[in-house]
């Protein structure tokens, strides 16, 4: 059997973004790759993001909130950061670890959940979207 590669979502609260995209990899390619997500400075789940996921029928609920560090030792094959800040701070991992940068707009306005908050968690679900099939072509 072959290994499937992982791969490692990274932004600042893994709250919204990394969350995301680990959702739709998982979702979209879930039998290729092992899918990860972490922060530099973890935070929760947000709410609007398990929210618009639902939309499309895809469950993050049971996601959890990690740091980097805990995935320093794993044998991650590709690194995504999808904020300029991740990016900034993200630990060294051993040089065979391909990185691939988005800078991705956070959704983040505070921790609400109405209507009017989705909008711009919606527009990062779809960047992420686009962005995730281009890395998968």
């Amino acid at each position: 059997m072959v290994k499937k590669e992982s791969v490692l979502f990274i932004c600042t609260g893994n709250s919204c973004r990394s969350q995301i995209a680990e959702g739709l990899l998982r979702d979209m390619a879930g039998d290729l790759f092992d899918v990860y997500s972490a922060g530099s400075h973890p935070s929760r789940v947000h709410p609007a993001s398990i929210m618009v996921m639902s939309e499309w029928g895809i469950d993050i609920s049971k996601h959890t909130s990690d740091s980097i560090n805990k995935y320093l030792n794993k044998d991650i094959d590709i690194v995504i950061t999808v904020c300029d800040n991740a990016k900034k701070v993200c630990p060294d991992f051993p040089e065979k670890v391909k990185r691939i940068h988005w800078n991705v707009d956070d959704p983040f306005n505070g921790w609400g959940i109405e209507p009017s908050d989705l909008g711009p968690y919606r527009t990062t679900r779809q960047e992420l979207k686009n962005r995730i099939n281009d890395f998968l072509n």
